[in-house]
């Protein structure tokens, strides 16, 4: 079996952009990988973290489960209480988006649910946020309108898969 060969230090600014870079192009395993990388040689690198992060949401609609655990699993590495609070709030925001895709019976429920969790880590987020920092409440916003495109009559979240192209 072939082993991982380590990256430098000094590769890893590079790094960084490439994972950027293959996410935007809807490569997340490659993100992921890359991040892995990073944090074998800087094990507190905040970008990576979140990258490594993000990646890993990216792929809620292949592994939900395992995903959303590895991804949870980031959350008390990050050292700012914001970026923790907003951060969980785009895991339970993907984790319902992704709960939608799948269209199974009480989907739409279970995504209700991670919306509300999302909401309540977008106030907190919004709480802590810097000042001029708006995403927790673009993000909360967004949210809330996907609630309200999945209601039906009975305030009980509707969905309607999407015809294939």
């Amino acid at each position: 079996m072939n082993d991982i060969k380590p990256i430098t230090a000094a590769g890893i600014p590079a790094a960084l952009q490439k994972a950027e870079r293959y996410r935007l192009l809807n490569d997340s395993p490659a993100a992921e990988s890359i991040c892995l990388d990073i944090l074998s040689v800087d094990a507190e690198n905040q970008s990576a973290l979140i990258t490594l992060l993000l990646s890993i949401t990216d792929q809620f609609g292949v592994e939900l489960a395992e995903g959303a655990r590895k991804a949870q699993a980031l959350l008390p590495r990050l050292k700012d209480e914001y970026k923790r609070a907003y951060y969980a709030g785009i895991i339970h925001e993907r984790r319902a988006k992704a709960q939608l895709h799948r269209a199974l019976p009480g989907a739409a429920d279970i995504a209700a649910d991670y919306f509300h969790q999302a909401m309540d880590f977008y106030a907190r987020a919004e709480s802590l946020r810097p000042a001029g920092n708006d995403e927790a409440i673009l993000r909360w916003n967004t949210c809330v309108r996907m609630l309200a495109k999945h209601e039906r009559v009975g305030g009980k979240p509707e969905y309607e898969p999407a015809l294939e192209d």
